[in-house]
């Protein structure tokens, strides 16, 4: 029998940075010519996709790799502040223990994923970690993974909480479990039609042994 891989997003899936992302990109909004984040814009955000985010924001897209830059230095300054989502500790040991194999695909940097880890003791869980600059998915760093470690996309399971995520694994044609603990909401997950939509992480081991 193959060993099911599972690849987490990062950002707002394992570790709960959505506040730190808001804080940082209302300090940057007069720099990248958008206007800040108040809570009721955010729950605008929340329902949108990664390119209607964009359309809706007005940024150029020229702007987007410079701006994502700076977000991922910005927010390695406070790693040390961040927390991981609530049960996602228990959820990750528990498959490591049952001998799941797991990944994590990020546009995050990998030095703030490491960094992260290695604080809340997480580290030894992962066998790898891929980061790549993504606006609009991660497709391409999926199917670069999927070749470079020889898995069988039948046996890979991603886990992500955008709208992204979603599309990315259908176009890789991997299974994808979204999670309503991040970023976009149950709303705008479900219309991406996830094979899965969980509300907590101690949902992830019986959604996983049920794929």
């Amino acid at each position: 029998m193959t060993q099911k891989v599972i690849i987490f997003d990062f950002d707002g899936t394992i570790a709960d940075t959505v506040d730190a992302l808001v804080t940082i990109a209302n300090r940057l909004a007069l720099e990248f010519g958008y206007v800040p984040i108040n809570p009721q814009e955010l729950a605008i955000l929340r329902n949108l996709t990664a390119r209607e985010i964009i359309k809706y924001s007005g940024v150029s897209l020229f702007k987007i790799p410079f701006l994502v830059k700076k977000v991922k230095g910005e927010l390695k300054l406070k790693i040390p502040e961040l927390e991981p989502i609530d049960g996602i500790n228990v959820a990750l040991i528990e498959l490591y223990n049952q001998g799941y194999h797991l990944g994590i695909i990020t546009s995050n940097s990998q030095e703030n994923v490491n960094e992260f880890l290695k604080c809340h003791n997480l580290d030894y869980l992962f066998n790898f970690i891929y980061s790549g600059v993504t606006i609009f998915g991660k497709t391409t760093i999926i199917n670069n993974v999927l070749r470079q470690k020889q898995f069988k996309p039948e046996a890979v399971i991603y886990v992500g909480d955008e709208t992204r995520d979603i599309e990315s694994a259908k176009k890789a044609n991997i299974k994808v479990i979204a999670v309503s603990w991040g970023f976009n909401s149950s709303e705008a997950l479900s219309k991406q039609n996830p094979d899965f939509l969980i509300h907590h992480p101690s949902e992830l081991l019986d959604v996983i042994k049920s794929c």
